[in-house]
């Protein structure tokens, strides 16, 4: 992967995750299930519902395969808006604007390589805005 093309994503995601005010999120967002079109995973693909270290997963199908996947825990809240983005599209160089986010601060941001799973079954990064504490997200079974 190009390294601007990787700093340019990280920069915008980053951005994108931290500014306030900015949700294009249904204000039902923050407890689950969201507002449609936002549609069970378990629904879409042959993955359970609830899945460890990410919640239950809910994603708009038309935004596929970036998402946001708005990620809640057993008490229904919202955990994390989660962006899965092709490395074919990362080098190609494309450009990833408007993309929807909530409206609740985030926690901290993580980054992290995925060969590829049901859903989005080709090599992507999964951008992560944790809206909750890196020993919470532990906890997310």
């Amino acid at each position: 992967m190009k390294l601007r093309t990787w700093a340019a994503t990280l920069v915008a995601l980053t951005a994108l995750s931290f500014a306030g005010g900015m949700s294009a999120l249904a204000a039902t967002s923050h407890s689950e299930p969201p507002a449609a079109p936002y549609q069970p995973i378990s629904k879409i693909t042959p993955l359970p519902q609830f899945l460890p270290g990410m919640g239950s997963l809910y994603v708009d199908p038309a935004t596929l395969p970036v998402g946001p996947f708005l990620g809640y825990d057993r008490s229904g809240k919202l955990v994390v808006s989660i962006y899965m983005v092709p490395l074919r599209e990362m080098d190609a160089n494309k450009s990833f604007l408007k993309l929807a986010v909530g409206d609740t601060k985030p926690d901290h941001v993580t980054i992290e390589f995925n060969p590829g799973h049901p859903g989005v079954p080709e090599a992507h990064y999964h951008f992560n805005v944790w809206y909750i504490s890196p020993k919470q997200v532990a906890a997310l079974k």
